[in-house]
Formats: C-alpha cells, structure tokens, sequence
C-alpha cells in the first residue's frame, strides 16, 4: 500500500497526505475544486515547516516527503493505488457517490476507506459492490500529532481488511483503536460530543461563559483544551454539519446543533479558519477574547 491516494484536499486531507509522506508512501492527493487544489501544496508546505522548525522532523525528512506529493483533478488518478482515503466535507450523499465511484476504479485487491468522523461504513457503502474492502479509518485532528485512530469495519468488511488497516496505522506510528461493531460517531466522538452538549447547555442556560467552562475543563478535567476552543479548531461547521445529519436520522431533539451553533454557522463564523468562532482569532491564529 505505498501507493495511496486521498481524495479531498481540505484540512484532514492534507494532514492525511503528509502523515503517508512522511512515512515513505508515494501519495495522490485529489482536489476537483480548483482553488482548494491551488493552496493544497502551499498549505502542505507549511504544515512540515511548522513541525521541522519545531523539531519534531528533520528539513530533510520534510523535503523528501513533500516530494511524494502529487496534486490532481481527476479520480483516474487513483489508478494503481494500494489504498485510497476519502476525506471531503461530512455530507453522506457526497460521500456514497464518490466511494461508489471509487470502487469501480480500483484493483481488486486495494483498500478503501472513509475518514468519516460519524457516518458508519454500512451507511456510506450503498453503492459499493466489494464492501469487503471498505471500512472506515478515522484519524483526529491535527493528524501529525494525534495519537489514536479509529478503524470501524461495518458488517461487510473483511478481517483481511481491518487487519490491513490496523497494520497501515501502526505503520504510520499511530495506536489503532478497533471497534467491535459500527455506531455512528465510533468511541471518541460520542463522547466529546456529550461534553461539547453539556458546554453549550450550561452556556445557553446561563450558568457560566464560554472561557469559564473551558477553563473548568482544562484544569478540573485535565483537558488540554476546552470544549468552545476544541470546536473552533476543528470547525464549528463540522461538528453542525455532523448533528444535522444525525438529527435527520434519529428525529431526536437532542440530536439536533444548539442553536448558538446554529447561529454561528449562519453568520460564517466558523472558528480558527475564519478567524472567529465562538473566540476571537489574530492574524497568528492566537486566541483572543470571546466573540459570543
């Protein structure tokens, strides 16, 4: 599987491809939009000056593994990959679609995976003809850092390939965290989720601020950082997109985005990538004031 190919060149995408790089495998990294695929390499460039200045990869490491990095428009290019990932935005249409499509362009023998941080494999793989293959490989951002990534096979995958995929992460110097059967969600984010809940329940009920409650999870729970600063890095819109669709499945109110997020959403507000979200950003991305 040196030869991978990840289609979507959005955050996760290119943190995704430069972890492969780093790590010696030759990666196609697919983009149809034009202007995301434009700032993919830059973007990709500065992710490994950041972690070689901070030590973390030698600049010869980082060149070699920017090297490895192909930029394309087109999902032929997938040909002759051992596994591909998709990584585009969390809406299940989009992504039944393109794994339908990806499945007709592979080997026999290549892996496929979802990024997906919600949807199960089982819900993605509508239109996937060898769902032995296909499973869910789930990395956490910022990918160069985080630990843990979560493998979710569904009810069709294979034990070759879970095995495959868990033998990938390990590769890659991550810790496997394999799922016994499919949730929507997985491990990691149901619970983050029933934290960021209750954050945003206590605010809207009045009973503290944002910077409080962030600052009662960092130093009472040992969090690195707090709910309202963990959305805004990942992006108030992911985890409002991520709800909606659980919402239209479950019809459960509880499901459903707060209307704080709601409301930020709507404005555009987004977090770090916007410069405000449910904080105020500077031009370095440090956090600022709260903005709500």
């Amino acid at each position: 599987m040196n030869h991978t190919a990840v289609i979507g060149a959005g955050t996760m995408g290119v943190q995704i491809a430069l972890l492969l790089a780093l790590h010696e495998h030759d990666v196609t990294l697919i983009e149809r939009d034009e202007s995301t695929r434009r700032s993919a390499l830059e973007r990709a460039d500065a992710g490994l000056a950041r972690h070689a200045s901070r030590g973390r990869i030698s600049h010869d490491a980082a060149e070699a593994a920017r090297a490895r990095i192909e930029v394309h428009a087109d999902l032929d290019a997938v040909a002759g990959a051992g596994l591909v990932i998709e990584a585009i935005t969390e809406v299940r249409d989009l992504k039944r679609d393109l794994l339908a499509g990806l499945d007709r362009l592979l080997e026999p023998d290549a892996l496929l995976a979802s990024n997906s941080s919600s949807f199960v494999p089982s819900s993605l793989a509508t239109g996937i003809v060898h769902k032995e293959r296909f499973l869910n490989i789930h990395f956490f951002n910022p990918v160069l850092t985080m630990r843990a990534v979560e493998i979710i096979g569904g009810p069709d995958a294979a034990v070759a390939a879970v095995t495959r995929a868990t033998a990938l992460v390990e590769s890659l110097g991550k810790v496997p965290v394999v799922l016994k059967k499919e949730i929507p969600g997985f491990i990691a984010n149901r619970i983050l989720n029933a934290v960021r809940d209750e954050a945003l329940r206590l605010y809207e009920g009045g009973y503290a601020g944002i910077e409080t409650i962030d600052q009662a999870c960092r130093l009472a729970l040992g969090y690195p950082m707090g709910p309202f600063e963990l959305m805004d890095l990942t992006g108030i819109d992911i985890g409002y997109a991520t709800k909606k669709a659980r919402f239209a499945e479950t019809g459960d109110p509880a499901d459903a985005p707060s209307r704080t997020v709601t409301r930020l959403v709507q404005q555009g507000t987004l977090g770090r990538k916007t410069r405000r979200g449910f904080y105020h950003y500077d031009e370095n991305l440090r956090r600022g004031e709260p903005a709500i």
